[in-house]
């Protein structure tokens, strides 16, 4: 049988990437190749084999030359990222107040740099830097080092951060191609002297919390001696909520963040002393669940109860609640509802008021605008007669 063989090929950058496939009888065999200048070298193979031997032989090895101009059967180990036939990176400059003194250097790293230490990087940027500003401004390799901008591991953000390289760091393990590595004060640390710190450092991580407490308060993030002393803590009284991407506390929902890090740094609403008992009782955090129950979980009072209360000093949840289910019914969206009267309830608490008085004045001012609007309809409807 003659083999069938199907070729797909495509252009990356100045390479050529080629995926090819060769069918015997029985066998299916699949080799992807990049081809560099007069060179096609193997990246990947793959075989599938049946249950029948084949009738043909064909085979590739990772990292053989299918094509050279002078010898067609070299061969050579080195992986995909080293087949990139050319590798770019942009050095910056900009931990610096005076952005005149800010400097962007492209480099076409030679071969022997990309499997190299970064340190190579940082030695070239300075001694380019240093041509141009030795009078005003000279750095000095041993005061430095090499960083890259990598996402902050969070759900949903955006944000990034910059990640120091260590000297001996491999470039092209650490860099992608066309990369961006900024170059920073501070000396640079070797993978030991790294691999040295984050050991001592999560032994001492671990000789705190053995003895140490955490405070149990809400947001106070202090530990103490077990027994006391005791510190001070500003804290939060009631637990987080974590509903959909929103976090704040349900205490202050009015503040609201969308990132770990903005959700921490929300200001407690209490002062105290931190403690070391914990409220069983009470939930660490609370959810959507937790939020539908307390709205819809609230007992409907009968019209004497409405109107004791209301004798007693005023309560209009139950009216805002009543009036929720029939706007509901009427086609309006409960998240609708919702947000208008906490948009009107925010108003009011600007204004010193305390719950049952917020409650009765959003309701007073719900109605009122109801009515005007209905009045708007009536006056509607007469004018079209």
């Amino acid at each position: 049988m003659t083999p069938y063989v199907s070729t797909y090929s495509k252009r990356v950058g100045s390479n050529t990437v080629e995926r090819r496939t060769l069918q015997t009888a029985r066998n299916v065999h699949v080799c992807s190749s990049i081809e560099i200048g007069h060179l096609r070298v193997v990246t990947n193979y793959h075989e599938k084999r049946s249950i029948q031997p084949s009738r043909a032989t064909f085979s590739f090895h990772h990292g053989e030359i299918l094509h050279h101009p002078k010898n067609t059967h070299a061969h050579t180990l080195i992986s995909e990222k080293e087949a990139v036939a050319t590798m770019k990176v942009f050095l910056h400059y900009e931990d610096n107040e005076n952005p005149d003194l800010h400097k962007t250097l492209k480099i076409t790293l030679p071969k022997s740099w990309k499997t190299g230490p970064a340190s190579n990087l940082l030695s070239q940027f300075v001694e380019s830097y240093n041509a141009k500003f030795q009078a005003t401004n000279p750095l000095s390799e041993a005061s430095l080092h090499l960083s890259i901008r990598q996402p902050v591991e969070q759900h949903h953000s955006e944000k990034t951060k910059l990640v120091p390289l260590c000297s001996d760091d491999v470039v092209i393990d650490q860099i992608p191609d066309r990369g961006d590595v900024y170059i920073c004060h501070g000396p640079s640390t070797t993978k030991a002297d790294k691999a040295a710190a984050e050991k001592a450092a999560e032994d001492e991580r671990k000789e705190q919390l053995k003895n140490t407490v955490a405070c149990t308060h809400f947001g106070c993030q202090k530990r103490f001696p077990k027994g006391g002393p005791y510190p001070e803590c500003i804290y939060h009284k009631m637990p987080p909520v974590f509903h959909e991407t929103a976090k704040y506390w349900a205490c202050c929902p009015q503040k609201k963040a969308y990132d770990w890090d903005d959700f921490q740094s929300i200001p407690g609403c209490e002062k105290g002393i931190c403690s070391e008992v914990r409220d069983d009782g009470q939930k660490r955090f609370l959810g959507g669940t937790d939020l539908r129950e307390q709205v819809e979980g609230a007992q409907l009072k009968s019209i004497d109860d409405f109107n004791k209360a209301q004798a007693q000093g005023g309560e209009a949840a139950p009216v805002l609640d009543r009036l929720r289910k029939v706007m509901e019914e009427l086609g309006i969206e409960r998240e609708l509802f919702d947000q208008v009267v906490a948009g009107m309830k925010a108003e009011y608490q600007s204004q010193n008021l305390d719950e049952s008085e917020v409650l009765t004045a959003v309701a007073d001012d719900l109605g009122g605008r109801i009515k005007t609007m209905m009045k708007s309809v009536a006056a509607d409807q007469l004018r079209i007669k």
